[in-house]
């Protein structure tokens, strides 16, 4: 009987052990993928008290839901495919009025180290009203459905740099510090060896020595991503200061983490190096508020390096139905044909019935021409004579 109650004890645990260990790892799938929406301090486009308990079964969204939240954004109607219980999940993150929507996204992937800390209740604060959900990964990717490929303008932040390979020089982290309010300080004006000291909204001072690998690739990485910004505000300027009735859509990727946490671990540098990404992320999106008078959301996706994320995370497909405007001229075309074809009847039968007046006409003058001038006895056959 010992031995019988041995054995029991020793499955128990055994069984304990399996559902915790099944429950860790659920728990640590749950957490692997964030994303974080980004309303407009000025206008209201997301709800004021949505289900914001990341870790919460009801605040989870699946890769198809984040592209429908997207292509609403846009101004375009969700997929046909979207489930009811999408549909809810849809209806707690955004306004309910269809009319009101920024038909400006930002978008920004973040890439990740395993065991990175993604999200806690602190990095709403960087950029005043916030969502933040966890997505739960499948095969499939954020896919965006647009009607018509002239309703949108995409920019992308991954394009060719001409400077992504080159090494940065100290006039850009001087430009770069003192955007955020810091300050760089070299012994030598031309080796870049210095440190980099940065002010955090925490109150922290964050010190980044140029003459570390890492740390002059994460700031390297954080100036790209800020030139790329820049760069395509330039060149499509006239697309987003036009009042032309067109959705836009600005999307990229950083990986920037990944280095930085393999080699300093959890340590508090990694912490504030998030802080400082934030930072620089909230100063790109309030000059995108600035510049599209508050009409724009922003959508950060988080994954970490371990979760299986598709490699091309957006996708933007085009639907293959006719717009209005396809309809309209295959109808004017049809009718034009028809209007022709009614024409070309009518003035045929219009010849010919001017035809046979005629010759009607003259066969009866030609007739009464030559009548006899003797009296008819037909006609006065009736008729008495003195």
């Amino acid at each position: 009987m010992d031995d019988l109650s041995h054995s029991h004890a020793h499955a128990s645990r055994f069984l304990l052990l399996i559902v915790l260990s099944l429950f860790c790892l659920q728990s640590r799938a749950g957490t692997a993928s964030s994303v974080l929406f980004l309303d407009s301090p000025t206008h209201q486009y997301l709800r004021s008290h949505p289900a914001n308990d990341i870790n919460g079964g009801s605040a989870s969204m699946s890769a198809m839901e984040v592209g429908a939240a997207v292509s609403v954004l846009l101004g375009f109607v969700p997929p046909a495919t979207l489930s009811a219980d999408s549909s809810y999940k849809l209806n707690r993150i955004l306004m309910p009025n269809p009319f009101d929507r920024p038909r400006n996204v930002f978008m920004l992937q973040v890439g990740l180290s395993e065991d990175f800390p993604i999200m806690d209740d602190n990095d709403g604060t960087f950029f005043g009203k916030t969502i933040k959900n966890k997505v739960v990964w499948g095969s499939d990717n954020v896919q965006i459905e647009i009607p018509d490929e002239g309703e949108i303008a995409i920019f992308s932040l991954d394009g060719s740099d001409a400077d992504s390979n080159a090494d940065i020089t100290i006039r850009e982290i001087n430009e770069f510090a003192s955007w955020l309010g810091g300050i760089y300080a070299g012994n030598d004006e031309e080796s870049l060896n210095g440190n980099l000291t940065i002010s955090l909204p925490s109150g922290l001072k964050m010190n980044l020595q140029m003459s570390k690998k890492i740390d002059k690739e994460f700031v390297k990485n954080l100036i790209s991503l800020v030139h790329k910004f820049w760069r395509a505000m330039e060149m499509h300027q006239d697309m987003f200061g036009s009042t032309r009735n067109v959705s836009k859509l600005l999307s990229g990727h950083f990986h920037g983490f990944k280095a930085l946490q393999e080699e300093y671990g959890s340590k508090s540098l990694v912490q504030q190096a998030k802080e400082l990404f934030l930072t620089t992320l909230s100063r790109i999106f309030d000059s995108l508020q600035a510049r599209q008078k508050g009409e724009i959301v922003g959508v950060i996706l988080f994954s970490q390096a371990h979760i299986a994320v598709p490699e091309k995370v957006l996708d933007v497909t085009f639907t293959s139905q006719l717009s209005p405007r396809w309809l309209e001229e295959a109808e004017t075309s049809y009718n034009s044909t028809v209007t022709a074809e009614v024409a070309l009847v009518r003035r045929i039968l219009a010849w010919i019935t001017g035809i046979i007046l005629l010759i009607s006409t003259v066969t009866g003058i030609y007739l009464l021409m030559n009548m006899p001038l003797t009296r008819d006895t037909l006609l006065y056959s009736n008729v008495k004579l003195d």
